[in-house]
């Protein structure tokens, strides 16, 4: 029961729930909470003025409150929200719950009528603290929303649980314990109190006292008040709406938007419900049971790592003492090395063991609450949150679906020492000597009659010999500077063919590729001799250099798709892995299949769909970023949300590892400064998004003009 508490407090104010309405989200708020993040919108937003101008509007109108967000390991939640333009612009605040909320635009006038019946201002809006869904209040303002009857039974049956003792209710210091309770008054009584505020006389003789946990059940007992129509507030509620998803009273099917509708006997209804529920938590029992076992697992694998950490230092330093002067010298590195290697294998364990104990504390969370939610009898206020629970407990269940309950880490160590040679060659001794996992791959074969240059750029192509067993995971393809010089990386990825463009004309480059794995790299290939500007010409002997080439200025241009191995499971890919969306209501991350660690990248994404206001993000990421968060949530990704993106938009994402920066373009417009500086290591171009988003990537593009002249000139 105490892993429940989560689900019965308000994101805003971390008590109890009082009073919770039901927004049209599905998640709740208290009352009085949700009048105090009210914030008055400009007329131009209110629902009258968009009639008026002849936009079709919805019961509820969804804003879009946040403008650009950009994250980053230094801030991976959200940003500050921008006000409208006729308001100055307010910070954002936490609540007890962590949960961010906006603060009231001005504070509220002072009234002595309840939450629910005080005046709202006009054009009010309110923005959902927990999934940051705006949307504008119609006249009806805060009584528009329904009444949570079933959570607030749930609180109810919660707070007496955990109660020790009942109190007296009319001491005024330090309660007494009850020793009755009146059934009449509904009031719990010490003895002083009651022969002070109750005597057995006059009309009080008739009322009945009884013991305070008699008086307890009594309580939990009685009736509760049937949920009413909250368009027709003196009608209860007598049939489901099975277009609307909602309890629905007589006078809605007779003369409201229900009329046309398809309906449900409300009993039917609840029952079928409560039945979808309940073997919805089946399943998500058997993951939490899976996941239980898991984490003792994991905590084995601790004691494991542990064992064989002190074992492998053991042999490692007799070993070294073996070598005495000789190895003393290497001792105190080699003995670091595996200390290094020992506590990240812990900290990779124990931040799994952090993730899925948060994880499963929440799950547990949510079926407690559910079975609780079971328990009620009130159909109507059942079903006002049943679709919403069973959504979440299938989400639920899926997160806890493909490489969750797998280790991250395995607890041998890879590394062991021969000592044979090592007298001979006691300086190079270092742990590239120790066992491999795995060969190195095969050198690539270029494919001449694929390599072409066209103008001053050059096209190369790959492959793998057709009988190497040893897969590859990336090649490095270098190029010189066209006179003899150094070879430079211009490519790091997956993709076998890559177009370097931005060559001197009449020009001759030596290009060669090669291959790595996990083990190490391969050696290069033959190195191919590419002339520019008059044609192909493939050679395998040196040509003389007509012409000296700035390697700064030569930029990739690298063809590439979405990656469905890493790539979240809910992650739906279409048109040769080019376009992507979700079958999640919450975002899901997807990586390109290249990588990019040097040069300048450019790469475009158009938006294909756009419903429901939602927030995709767009940027690049390392390999083991977090996938079922939105992007920019933890240390792993750098990316840009804007809530102003529409169908058709063009998002430009440019890297400049030369300069170590991240600029973004919507439709060809640079969005602000640059973005993000000090980026360094390697990074995918990435994608966060939801069912409401589908987005096509477009690759193998050029600079835009305007940065690759300020590049050259810097």
């Amino acid at each position: 029961m105490e892993e429940m508490e989560e689900e019965l407090k308000c994101p805003v104010c971390g008590s109890f729930y009082r009073e919770p309405i039901i927004l049209p989200c599905s998640h709740n708020l208290c009352q009085a909470c949700a009048r105090n993040i009210l914030v008055q919108t400009p007329e131009s937003e209110s629902p009258q003025s968009r009639r008026a101008s002849g936009s079709g509007v919805s019961d509820y109108d969804y804003l879009d409150l946040d403008k650009m967000s950009l994250y980053s390991e230094a801030d991976s939640g959200y940003g500050s929200y921008g006000g409208f333009a006729s308001a100055p612009t307010t910070p954002c605040q936490k609540s007890p719950n962590g949960v961010r909320v906006f603060p009231p635009a001005m504070p509220p006038p002072a009234t002595h009528l309840s939450p629910a019946l005080a005046p709202v201002p006009r054009n009010s809006c309110i923005t959902c603290p927990q999934c940051h869904r705006s949307l504008i209040l119609d006249d009806r303002g805060l009584r528009g929303f329904p009444k949570n009857r079933v959570l607030e039974g749930v609180i109810d049956r919660y707070q007496q649980s955990k109660a020790a003792a009942l109190k007296c209710q009319l001491c005024e210091k330090a309660p007494k314990e009850a020793t009755v309770m009146c059934e009449q008054c509904d009031v719990f009584y010490c003895d002083p109190c009651r022969l002070r505020c109750h005597p057995p006389r006059g009309p009080l003789a008739k009322h009945r006292l009884v013991p305070p946990a008699q008086g307890r059940v009594s309580r939990r007992l009685s009736p509760r008040k049937v949920s009413t129509c909250t368009d027709h507030e003196l009608e209860n509620h007598s049939m489901y709406c099975v277009q609307c998803k909602m309890p629905v009273c007589y006078q809605c099917l007779e003369e409201g938007k229900h009329s046309s509708h398809e309906v449900k006997a409300l009993g039917a209804m609840w029952k079928l419900h409560k039945s979808q529920l309940s073997q919805a938590l089946n399943g998500l029992s058997d993951r939490a049971k899976e996941a239980k076992e898991f984490l003792v697992q994991l905590r084995n694998m601790v004691q494991q790592i542990q064992e064989n950490s002190v074992e492998f230092e053991a042999c490692l330093v007799a070993q070294c003492d073996a070598l005495i002067d000789a190895l003393n010298r290497r001792k105190a590195q080699l003995l670091a090395r595996v200390n290094k290697e020992h506590e990240h294998k812990l900290k990779v364990v124990r931040d799994q063991i952090s993730h899925c104990t948060v994880k499963l504390r929440q799950t547990t969370g949510l079926m407690e609450y559910c079975l609780e939610v079971i328990k009620e009898n009130d159909p109507s206020g059942f079903l006002q949150i049943s679709d919403a629970l069973i959504r979440r407990v299938h989400l639920t269940e899926d997160q806890w679906g493909k490489g969750t309950l797998t280790p991250r880490m395995t607890t041998d160590f890879d590394l062991s020492l021969d000592n044979s040679p090592l007298l001979q060659s006691i300086h190079q001794l270092d742990f590239v000597q120790m066992k491999a996992s795995s060969p190195v791959p095969a050198i690539p074969i270029l494919q001449l009659e694929e390599c072409c240059t066209h103008n001053n750029s050059a096209t190369l192509s790959w492959k793998q010999p057709p009988l190497s067993m040893v897969p590859a995971e990336g090649y490095i393809l270098e190029l010189d500077d066209g006179n003899g010089g150094q070879f430079r990386e211009v490519y790091v990825g997956k993709e076998t063919m890559c177009t370097v463009d931005g060559l001197h004309f009449n020009s001759t480059y030596n290009a060669r590729v090669k291959a790595f794995n996990k083990t190490g790299v391969s050696q290069y290939s033959k190195t191919l001799v590419l002339q520019t500007s008059e044609g192909c010409n493939f050679e395998t002997q040196p040509a003389p250099y007509s012409q000296l080439v700035d390697i700064k200025k030569l930029l990739a241009v690298a063809w590439f798709a979405f990656d469905p191995g890493s790539a979240h499971s809910d992650i739906i890919f279409s048109n040769d892995n080019l376009t992507v969306t979700c079958s999640s209501y919450d975002d899901r991350v997807v990586l390109g299949k290249t990588g990019f660690s040097k040069g300048v990248h450019y790469w475009e994404l158009t938006v294909d769909r756009y419903d429901n206001h939602p927030d995709p993000a767009f940027g690049v990421a390392r390999m083991d970023v977090m996938k079922d968060v939105m992007l920019g949530k933890d240390d792993k990704a750098w990316a840009i949300t804007e809530g102003g993106i529409t169908k058709g938009a063009t998002i430009g994402v440019l890297l400049d590892l030369n300069r170590k920066t991240l600029t973004f373009f919507i439709n060809d417009e640079q969005q602000g400064p640059i973005a993000f500086e000090n980026v360094e290591g390697l990074f995918f171009p990435a994608v966060s998004l939801n069912r409401n988003v589908q987005v096509t990537l477009h690759t193998g593009l050029p600079v835009p003009d305007f940065y690759s002249s300020r590049a050259s000139i810097a």
